[in-house]
């Protein structure tokens, strides 16, 4: 996958129905917000990034960490979820972080998002095994599992999972940027007109 596919893919991200725009928009902030929070001396979980809203999240995170043996596992549905991402269907990459997001008010950061990814690689690791034995295969009279096409749709998937984050530094950029960019003039098309028979 060249550079030039790559970049398409994050152009992507934006071209989705506007309720879902508006969703990842809301938990690229949230999620971006974690992330850098990590950098902090005591890192916020992501139910303690909501404090500054008022609501009595304390109970949530509590009942959260009791449970931490079972929300954990959400890690690992988020990464299976981010491995199901496409171009037509970038919802679970949304459900995926989501997920992940839980987990990590569970497990923590860390164990979160490595387990997640952990996940998302052993996925693609075995359909990559398996597609080995169909790489000869003939797809005219059965479905078989390509070496090539689970490389794209595992770059894809990654690719679209990975700038989730961005989405809402990148929307809020691009609408302060807009007005001070000047866009070319778009190319005429060419409109092919009946030629009418000249009438003596």
């Amino acid at each position: 996958m060249t550079r030039a596919e790559i970049v398409r893919l994050a152009r992507c991200v934006v071209r989705r129905p506007r309720w879902q725009l508006a969703v990842a928009a809301l938990l690229s902030a949230w999620l971006l917000a974690w992330v850098l929070g990590q950098l902090a001396e005591r890192p916020p979980t992501p139910l303690g990034l909501l404090a500054w809203t008022g609501l009595p999240l304390q109970a949530a995170t509590a009942w959260a960490q009791d449970r931490a043996d079972v929300l954990v596992w959400l890690a690992t549905l988020g990464g299976l979820s981010w491995a199901a991402t496409t171009e037509q269907g970038q919802l679970p990459a949304l459900a995926g972080w989501f997920a992940v997001l839980v987990a990590g008010e569970a497990a923590g950061y860390q164990h979160a998002v490595q387990r997640a990814m952990l996940s998302m690689v052993v996925f693609l690791v075995v359909l990559a095994a398996v597609s080995l034995t169909g790489r000869h295969a003939f797809v005219v009279d059965r479905i078989a599992v390509m070496p090539g096409d689970v490389l794209r749709a595992g770059i894809t998937a990654a690719v679209l999972t990975a700038v989730v984050p961005l989405i809402a530094p990148g929307l809020a950029l691009t609408r302060l940027v807009r007005p001070y960019v000047t866009k070319p003039p778009r190319p005429l098309r060419s409109v092919e007109a009946p030629l009418l028979r000249e009438t003596g």
